[in-house]
C-alpha cells in the first residue's frame, strides 16, 4: 500500500492549492503551541526565498521527542491556522492523513504528487544542529533545497554540526537565497537576520499553551 492511500485504494490526502512552477516553502513542526516566532520565520522565508506560498506542516509528532502530552493534531492545526493570518501562509495537517512519521517520507510524497512545484525545506538552526539524527538526512538534502533560519543560541552549534560540515560544499551564499527554490539539490542557505526568542518549549513550561488548556 502506498503512502496516503486507503487499504482498498483511493487517495485521502488533501494538499493545499499548488501548481507547476510555484515556489513553495515547507516548514514542519508540532506547533505546540504555535506562536509569533513561527510567523516571524514564515514571513522571513516568504521574503528572503522569494516564495509564492509557505505551507506550515503541523506534524502528528516528532519521532525525536516525547509525544505523550501532545494535543491532538486537529487542535494544533486550528491554532496554527488562526495564527498564520496571511494569504500566502497555509497550515496543513496532510502528514497525518498520509501516515507520514518522518520528513523523508513527506518530501518523497510531495515530490511525487506535485510535479513541477519548486519546494524548499525550511528549518530552524536548532534543527540543523541535530539534523544528522533525522532518518535519511542525507537523502533529504539530495531531494530538496534547504533554508536554515538562525535561532538564538544555535548559530555556532548549527554551522559546526556534523550535517553542516558534511554539506559545507553545497552551502549557498546568503545573498543568493532568492534563487534557492530553483536550485538542483543538494543546496542550502543559512539565513541571518532578526531572531525571535519565543519557544514552544518555554511557553509550555510557563503554562501558556492552547486557549482551552491554558492555566
Amino acid at each position: 500500500m502506498s503512502l496516503g492511500e486507503r487499504p482498498g485504494g483511493g487517495s485521502v490526502v488533501r494538499l493545499p492549492p499548488h501548481a507547476p512552477g510555484m515556489r513553495i516553502g515547507l516548514y514542519g513542526g508540532t506547533f505546540n503551541p504555535p506562536h509569533a516566532g513561527h510567523r516571524h520565520v514564515g514571513l522571513m522565508a516568504l521574503r528572503r526565498l522569494a516564495l509564492d506560498r509557505l505551507w506550515w506542516l503541523v506534524t502528528p509528532g516528532n519521532p525525536l521527542k516525547d509525544r505523550g502530552a501532545l494535543p491532538p493534531a486537529s487542535a494544533r492545526l486550528a491554532a496554527a491556522e488562526a495564527l498564520a493570518a496571511h494569504p500566502r501562509i497555509v497550515a496543513t495537517g496532510f502528514e497525518e492523513e498520509i501516515g507520514s512519521h518522518y520528513t523523508l517520507e513527506t518530501i518523497r510524497f510531495v515530490r511525487e504528487r506535485c510535479p513541477g512545484v519548486r519546494f524548499v525545506w525550511i528549518m530552524g538552526a536548532d534543527s540543523l544542529a541535530t539534523f544528522q539524527r533525522w532518518r535519511g538526512w542525507r537523502e533529504i538534502a539530495e531531494l530538496m533545497p534547504i533554508a536554515v533560519v538562525d535561532r538564538p543560541g544555535s548559530t555556532l552549534t548549527a554551522t559546526r554540526s556534523r550535517a553542516a560540515t558534511a554539506l559545507a560544499r553545497y552551502r549557498w551564499d546568503e545573498t543568493d537565497a532568492g534563487r534557492l527554490a530553483d536550485a538542483v539539490p543538494p543546496a542550502w542557505v543559512f539565513l541571518h537576520g532578526p531572531r525571535s526568542f519565543l519557544s514552544s518549549t518555554e511557553l509550555r513550561k510557563q503554562g501558556r499553551t492552547f486557549p482551552w488548556t491554558a492555566h
